[in-house]
């Protein structure tokens, strides 16, 4: 690699003194030649920040005045970073030297605006990891998915994904992107809080005609469920309101008057789901998500109104994962027939 442009690294914490004392060490190791190292504050109420003065004090601090969650506080500190490339990283990751010099290499390479390495397990490193595995994708219903991890099955690495690879969206756990394009789209959308914000923005990306990568020579390895328990009726809630306001925003119209029909009911089998698991306050939390949608309708539809109308599908898969999950049997991605996917530009 001939070119280094600046790399700003980004992390965005909130009371994570123990992920920051535990990762920040090899974070800070990288060895790319051209790094600023940022940690973006959540109006914590640990001592997470007084760690990092203490023990990094060559670190850039930024503080929100509140805890604007993972899409409004990037939003909030990246307003204060300058630098041509952004890494929005999580607290909760390990890296090795030299992960970011293969992602910038292959963005200039490939021009892509944003762009992931492979993520794999922390706890089990020859696994790949539930948050982007080796890249993300979505169906027609808003259900997303990874090579590497469909809905409950996630694959070891075995070296299938280790090639390059056009994907239709990029995990924000360690999330590589040109920060003229996140300027261009205004970044995150800060309503979505947290959870499935990077696909959205993806999305948009795409719509301006943009493309996002995969780069297998870089690996990191991801705790994930670092600040919301997997269990936790609040990431239900969250998942199920913004996955219906993701369609809404980014689908063709009749696309997303099929695709929200046929999800509202797939959600109601969901709900009815978790009161037979004993998980009421799950249950509660779709059908907050579903009080959300119908309340905020006519807001969201006026951000759809400032996306460009273009519909790059590539990525997309034209089924519902849900049915050949659990119907059809396809529990990894290699099962998944390829002409199923959207696989031009258009």
């Amino acid at each position: 690699m001939t070119q280094y442009p600046k790399v700003a690294v980004v992390i965005l914490n909130w009371n994570g003194k123990y992920f920051l004392e535990k990762f920040l060490p090899s974070i800070y190791n990288s060895t790319y030649p051209n790094i600023e190292f940022i940690i973006g504050d959540n109006a914590s109420t640990d001592d997470s920040i007084s760690f990092v003065k203490e023990n990094f004090p060559q670190i850039r601090i930024i503080q929100n005045k509140e805890n604007l969650g993972f899409a409004g506080g990037y939003n909030q500190v990246l307003e204060q970073v300058d630098a041509p490339y952004y890494v929005l990283l999580n607290s909760d990751v390990e890296v090795s030297p030299s992960w970011i010099e293969p992602v910038i290499d292959m963005m200039i390479r490939e021009d892509y605006v944003a762009a992931q390495p492979k993520i794999r397990s922390f706890h089990k490193k020859e696994s790949f990891e539930h948050a982007g595995a080796a890249g993300g994708y979505m169906d027609s219903y808003g259900y997303p998915f990874c090579r590497g991890r469909v809905l409950h099955s996630v694959e070891l690495d075995n070296g299938q994904y280790n090639d390059e690879k056009e994907v239709f969206w990029a995990t924000g756990a360690a999330l590589f992107i040109q920060s003229d394009a996140w300027r261009q789209v205004q970044g995150f959308d800060a309503d979505f809080f947290a959870h499935m914000e990077e696909i959205d923005l993806c999305w948009r990306l795409k719509k301006l005609g943009y493309r996002i990568g995969y780069c297998p020579k870089s690996i990191i390895y991801h705790v994930g469920g670092g600040t919301l328990n997997t269990s936790n009726p609040q990431k239900t809630y969250l998942n199920f309101r913004n996955s219906l306001v993701m369609l809404q925003k980014n689908l063709s119209f009749w696309m997303a008057v099929w695709a929200i029909f046929a999800r509202l009911w797939l959600d109601l089998v969901a709900l009815l789901h978790f009161l037979l698991k004993g998980k009421p306050r799950d249950a509660w939390a779709v059908s907050r998500a579903h009080q959300y949608f119908f309340l905020n309708f006519f807001r969201n539809a006026a951000k759809r109104k400032k996306i460009l109308k273009t519909y790059n599908k590539y990525g997309l898969y034209k089924k519902c994962i849900i049915w050949d999950y659990y119907m059809n049997k396809m529990q990894y991605f290699s099962d998944l027939p390829t002409n199923n996917f959207y696989l031009k530009n258009k």
